[in-house]
């Protein structure tokens, strides 16, 4: 392996490649090609949780929500990983099943756009559902809205209620 810097010697073109080492007899003019020194550089890199400031704020603004209700979803659900994919098959940033996904429109669940317009659409319609609680929409986002209506508020599941606990948390902390 060549390490950057290095020059790389390559037959000339119109002269067959060979696979014998050329000798001198051989006639075979090599040229060099210079390999480029490539960095990387990390200084302008935005935090995970940042990266998708954009997309969150056009979705909160479309769907009337608090972007920092949308950002503590993404945080709870996956890390704010766009290729997170949950033991339960959820996807993307905002952990949409497929099934709702497909109902939603979304045609790539790990397109973080599509993701988290569609995961915050949801999140909208069942704060609407729920009457504006917060809570209630969480576990409903979490657990599923037929598990709140079947327990008349936040299913007795420990995930469940960990996960609302979690983000009201991260709403709580924005606030201060």
């Amino acid at each position: 392996m060549l390490a950057a810097g290095s020059v790389l010697c390559v037959p000339h073109a119109g002269h067959p490649a060979s696979t014998r080492r050329p000798t001198a007899q051989a006639h075979v003019r090599a040229v060099a090609v210079p390999i480029p020194i490539v960095t990387t550089s990390t200084a302008f890199r935005l935090t995970p949780e940042h990266a998708y400031d954009d997309v969150i704020q056009e979705a909160a603004q479309k769907y009337l929500l608090d972007p920092d209700l949308i950002r503590a979803v993404i945080r709870t659900e996956s890390a704010f990983d766009a290729a997170a994919v949950s033991s339960a098959g959820a996807q993307g940033l905002m952990q949409l099943m497929p099934a709702l996904a497909a109902e939603l429109g979304v045609t790539d669940p790990f397109d973080p756009r599509q993701n988290v317009m569609a995961g915050s659409r949801y999140l909208g319609a069942l704060l609407a559902y729920h009457g504006g609680n917060i809570p209630l929409a969480l576990a409903s986002y979490n657990a599923g809205p037929g598990a709140v209506a079947r327990y008349g508020g936040i299913p007795p599941y420990e995930e469940t209620e960990r996960y609302v606990r979690t983000i009201v948390d991260l709403l709580e902390e924005n606030e201060n």
